[in-house]
């Protein structure tokens, strides 16, 4: 997983401050992990998780390539184990993992600052340096991490596994999914023939409809079977999908954003990639690249071919700024005026989560 860019509230000369600092930028407290993270001046750049694993060393060439997306100065690795960070065996492979990694990185011209190692993300946790030097202490307590505070002031959700932020975009009702499936197929060959009569008007209409759906959404009204194949075949529409795109700069983005999610979690492939990819944009637009990270990395395991995915991933891997994402909404803005739509107006951001 990969992150934006945030500035270092803290001393990066404190291991603690550092290691209480990584559920904020993750969005969750990681658990048996390989969390690396770039540096670029007072910046905390691209900041990536990756299961441990007997393979990871194998790995380690594959993140720092990740890593060197970034084009960081230096980086820390921080290895979250809590069986494995008093057991002396284990300790010896990551003193060989920490060791693979700074010869990774030394070839991309990226030095490893440090490694450590911790038991658990948590105030009562406990660090040590991997390669023996010494160095040990007391992990600081994330709830008050500035960074935390930051997220918190944001609207950024941190969760408490992994799992709990996947669970956003996860299906859940299969067999709804599965009987969609069918109704998306009758809905897309009705809306080919309504689109060759009035291309501009069905387009019009798709847009308007997912606007009333965002608002009966947020305001917890349920959306039929009907209006969810009418939606998925409207996303699957370029013109509709990248005007779309506009909402998550609008002064309704939240109630945009929970559309999307609410999609992602009931339509099936291939509609429901497009959902996925509008929620990431507007995740991202707004900072928080947690979610951002974890919808794109299911967009493209369904379609890895994704114009759109790609581009924010990639984005995404190299620290953009999402100040920077947001101006891709201007197109949105453009071809709605086309379509004869008025979308709500764009809104102010504060200072960025991301």
């Amino acid at each position: 997983m990969l992150m934006t860019k945030h500035r270092a509230d803290f001393d990066l000369n404190r291991p603690g401050a550092l290691i209480a600092a990584l559920p904020a930028v993750l969005g969750f407290v990681p658990e048996k992990s390989l969390v690396l993270v770039s540096l670029q001046g007072s910046e905390l750049g691209s900041v990536m998780r990756a299961d441990l694993s007997g393979e990871l060393t194998d790995r380690v060439e594959h993140l720092a390539e990740l890593a060197a997306a970034a084009d960081p100065e230096a980086a820390i690795a921080v290895i979250v184990d809590a069986d494995g960070a008093h057991c002396p065996l284990c300790n010896e492979e990551y003193r060989q993992l920490s060791a693979a990694l700074t010869a990774a990185l030394s070839r991309r011209e990226i030095v490893l600052w440090a490694a450590h190692v911790v038991d658990r993300i948590a105030l009562g946790g406990r660090w040590h340096c991997a390669d023996g030097c010494g160095s040990a202490g007391a992990v600081d307590d994330p709830s008050t991490s500035p960074l935390a505070v930051a997220a918190v002031l944001d609207g950024r959700r941190l969760y408490p596994r992994r799992a709990d932020l996947t669970g956003v975009i996860a299906v859940d009702d299969p067999e709804r999914s599965a009987r969609l499936a069918a109704a998306l197929g009758q809905q897309a060959a009705a809306r080919e023939v309504a689109h060759r009569a009035d291309p501009v008007g069905c387009g019009r209409r798709d847009v308007e409809s997912a606007l009333a759906a965002a608002a009966r959404v947020a305001d917890g009204q349920p959306l039929s079977d009907e209006q969810l194949a009418e939606l998925g075949c409207a996303l699957s529409d370029v013109q509709v999908r990248d005007t779309l795109y506009a909402l998550a700069v609008g002064e309704n983005a939240g109630a945009a954003e929970t559309l999307w999610a609410v999609l992602t979690r009931v339509l099936p492939p291939p509609w429901r990639v497009e959902a996925l990819v509008l929620l990431a944009f507007s995740a991202y637009a707004r900072g928080d690249g947690p979610l951002a990270g974890v919808s794109l990395e299911a967009a493209l395991r369904c379609e890895p071919d994704h114009r759109m995915a790609g581009m924010l991933d990639q984005a995404l891997q190299s620290g953009l700024r999402p100040e920077h994402i947001r101006e891709l909404a201007i197109t949105g803005y453009r071809l709605a005026r086309r379509l004869g739509v008025r979308l709500p107006p764009r809104r102010r951001f504060g200072r960025a989560a991301g």
